[in-house]
């Protein structure tokens, strides 16, 4: 079979480097393949132009000449010159340049790969006489070449590690990444190895990985905390002639608890006065972890010794420290020394580190009791005495007794302060303490006396104690019996003679006791009366019954009857005490109806519901007068006020006419003006006037010399001014005309109709309030306006 190829190899690309050499190659490959069928056809295989893959240029290339991507060439380029090349496409004619005749593509900058790694071009062949396309254009791309010009970067340093002490060698502390911009699918430009340059031989980092590790056994913290570790990268593999890049890694050690709590001292001097309360701190004491936090906290305890039971102890929670405080007074005449031991242990301990142990550890304490100078003990936390009442003055109550309990056993003085018996009812004698009465007692005004006594060291601090002393007033039988309630009774006119109206008991202000026993008789001058009589019960009680029949109130209302009570006490005492018999109508029932003698004037018959009915009726008229007075005086009252001399309107007309000039009983101005008010200022009615003000500085004008027109405007002022007046204005008509004036009737109405030759130029010199009848009178030739002018004007 026949077959006809051709083919142009037009790429062969010299890069200027004296270790790199490319070449790139562009296939254009134009071939007719003819082949014969079973039917002996000759197949014709259209032939393409060119063919080619990619270019390479290398980046950062600083030689003096363009350098030579590569050459492009057709098959229908007979070098006669009548083919043009173009180039399009990413960076044609500004980064990538062609010879329009050779075909021959340079690149005029330097490339950077790591800005733009390729370029995509398209080349194609034109006459150049006519630029018709002689071949479809083929695109083609330019591969920029790395080169290691970009060093390896840590992104993320510095870094910050920690670890626990005592680790491990090899444990992991952290990991380490640097980057490199170069192309890592080409060479050993982005092959970075990491090694360590400083923080040996503490720690170590793997080559392939950036993995930091420890590499000493049981590194302290307590020893040393923090290490500054500087790692490199480094790229072409750590060979010679790469590019490096560093950073720092701070690590530290954490804390673990493998440091048991120590005391600095073996033994703790403490010293605490006797006169010290329970509470009061007595000593601290503090053993050292050279741990951390929870690794380092300490509890304390007491673990043994004879003040154990006096002594307790607290942790301080700022400090920790161990805080021995009183717990139970001390005395030092009794004991002057404790010893207290105290344990100090870790309450958190690591499994890891057990063998390390004990975490704990003992100290001593000895505790010193101080001598002070404390005030006397009474012997007895407090005293009850008694005394009879009305014992005479300098009666003993009792006494008490304090003692000094220090060594020097000094003596000691009695007092009793004033405030707890402010009336001074008793003495205490400052030697010995004997307690006597300075006055006799009364057990009815107080039973009992609580007062104090003191005890105050001589020679001493002067610090006294105080002891309570109650002090109980027996009774004796100093008061007489009398009535246990009211003495007044009330009894009904119709008793019958041997009714009982009431039994009657006693009391005594003495101390009761169950054998007290009171007993009732009539006085001897009532003991023969005919009305009442009594009967002592032998229980304390007397009952009174009545002896005659026929009580009449109307006769004798109240009864006197004087009873004589006795008690059994030691002496016997008794007394008379009245009781009154109170006489009352009755109803068929016996209950009392009144008390009181009713005048004989009373109608018979009239009931006291009649009295009452009538009483009620009484009220109520006067209630409905009064009402009805009332509203008769809110009607009167005007809901504006008027005195009753001023009953003007608001409005006030005056239709009088005057004779002119020739008038000589011509009208006074001064009767436009208030009459009420010639004198003085008076404010308008329309609404009373809480305060009234003068006018300032308005004179009335004269009556003679007045202008109407100023007298107008000065009432306008006054009005406006008033503070007085209502917010609404109100209108005063002035309609006086004089008779036989110059100028006539000023009326608008009747100029209309009446024919005149007076000469009303004068109109003009009126002011702005006349301009209308200027207007209208003021020259010959004017027309009469419509009716609605002179309606106006």
């Amino acid at each position: 079979r026949p077959v006809n190829a051709s083919w142009t190899l037009a790429v062969l690309s010299r890069f200027i480097s004296s270790r790199l050499v490319f070449r790139g190659l562009m296939d254009t490959l134009c071939y007719s393949l003819q082949r014969t069928g079973k039917e002996g056809q000759v197949l014709h295989r259209s032939k393409r132009g060119w063919v080619w893959n990619q270019f390479f240029v290398i980046e950062e290339y600083t030689g003096p000449d363009p350098v030579l991507v590569g050459r492009l060439h057709s098959d229908v380029d007979s070098g006669n010159g009548n083919i043009k090349y173009i180039l399009s496409g990413e960076g044609a004619g500004t980064i990538f340049v062609i010879d329009d005749k050779t075909g021959n593509i340079h690149a005029t900058k330097k490339l950077d790969r790591e800005e733009q790694a390729q370029y995509t071009l398209t080349a194609q062949a034109v006459a150049r006489d006519t630029n018709k396309p002689l071949e479809p254009p083929s695109e083609f791309i330019v591969k920029v070449q790395d080169i290691n010009d970009n060093p390896p970067e840590f992104l993320h340093g510095p870094y910050y590690a920690r670890v626990p002490e005592m680790s491990n060698v090899g444990t992991s502390v952290m990991q380490v990444t640097a980057t490199d911009a170069d192309d890592p699918t080409y060479g050993n430009s982005a092959r970075l190895v990491y090694s360590i340059l400083q923080g040996q031989p503490y720690f170590s980092v793997e080559p392939q990985t950036g993995i930091i590790r420890t590499a000493l056994p049981n590194m302290d913290r307590e020893a040393r905390q923090e290490y500054d570790v500087v790692i490199q990268a480094k790229d072409m593999g750590g060979h010679m002639g790469g590019l490096s890049g560093t950073t720092e890694v701070k690590i530290t050690l954490t804390d673990v608890n493998d440091n048991p709590p120590k005391f600095p001292q073996s033994v703790y001097p403490m010293s605490v006065s006797e006169d010290r309360v329970p509470g009061e701190e007595v000593g601290r004491l503090k053993a050292k972890d050279l741990d951390l936090g929870d690794n380092g906290l300490v509890n304390y305890r007491l673990v043994d010794g004879d003040g154990i039971n006096m002594f307790e102890l607290s942790t301080d929670s700022e400090t920790r420290e161990a805080v021995v405080k009183l717990k139970k007074p001390v005395d030092f005449e009794t004991k002057r020394s404790y010893t207290l031991k105290v344990e100090g242990s870790n309450p958190h301990i690591d499994p890891q580190f057990m063998a390390w142990g004990p975490y704990k550890d003992e100290a001593t304490i000895k505790v010193t009791v101080e001598d002070a100078d404390e005030p006397p003990v009474f012997v007895a936390p407090n005293y009850t005495f008694e005394v009879e009442e009305n014992a005479p003055q300098g009666t003993i109550v009792g006494r008490v007794h304090a003692k000094d309990t220090d060594i020097t056993n000094n003596p000691v003085r009695y007092m009793i302060p004033r405030y707890t018996d402010v009336e001074q009812f008793f003495s205490v004698n400052a030697e010995d303490g004997l307690i006597t009465t300075n006055r006799p007692l009364d057990r009815e005004a107080q039973a009992w006396h609580n007062i104090s006594v003191s005890a105050t060291e001589i020679g001493g601090h002067h610090q006294d104690t105080k002891v309570r002393v109650n002090i109980k007033v027996k009774d004796v039988n100093d008061n007489a019996p009398e009535f246990a309630a009211n003495n007044e009774i009330l009894m009904c006119e119709s008793a019958a003679p041997g009714k009982v109206i009431e039994t009657v008991s006693a009391v005594d202000k003495d101390e009761m006791a169950h054998r007290q026993h009171f007993t009732f008789s009539l006085a001897p001058e009532v003991a023969h009366n005919h009305n009442f009589s009594l009967r002592d019960n032998r229980d304390s009680t007397a009952s009174i019954f009545v002896v005659r029949k026929g009580l009449n109130r109307q006769t004798q209302d109240v009864y006197h009857l004087p009873i004589e009570i006795n008690d059994n006490g030691f002496p016997a005492l008794s007394s008379t005490n009245t009781l009154t018999i109170r006489v009352c109508s009755c109803d068929s029932k016996d209950v009392i109806q009144s008390c009181n003698v009713l005048p004989y004037v009373l109608p018979a018959g009239l009931s006291t519901g009649a009295l009452i009915a009538i009483l009620a009726c009484i009220v109520i008229l006067l209630a409905i007068v009064v009402l009805f007075v009332a509203l008769r005086r809110q009607k009167k009252e005007p809901l504006i006020l008027f005195e009753e001399e001023d009953i003007r309107e608001n409005i006030i007309t005056y239709d009088d006419e005057g004779g002119g000039e020739e008038d000589t009983e011509a009208f006074d101005i001064a009767t436009l003006q208030n009459p009420d008010g010639a004198n003085g200022f008076l404010p308008r009615k329309d609404i009373k006037p809480e305060l009234q003000f003068p006018r300032p500085g308005m004179g009335r004008p004269a009556a003679n010399s007045v202008d109407v027109d100023d007298f107008i405007k000065t009432r306008i002022a006054e009005a406006d001014s008033d503070p007085t007046a209502p917010p609404y204005d109100s209108i005063q008509i002035y309609g006086y005309e004089g008779r036989g004036s110059l100028a006539g009737s000023l009326s608008s109405l009747e100029s209309v109709t009446t024919e005149s030759d007076l000469d009303y130029d004068y109109l003009q010199s009126w002011g702005p309030r006349f301009k209308r009848l200027a207007d209208l009178y003021g020259t010959k030739d004017c027309c009469v306006n419509d009716g609605d002018d002179d309606e106006d004007s």
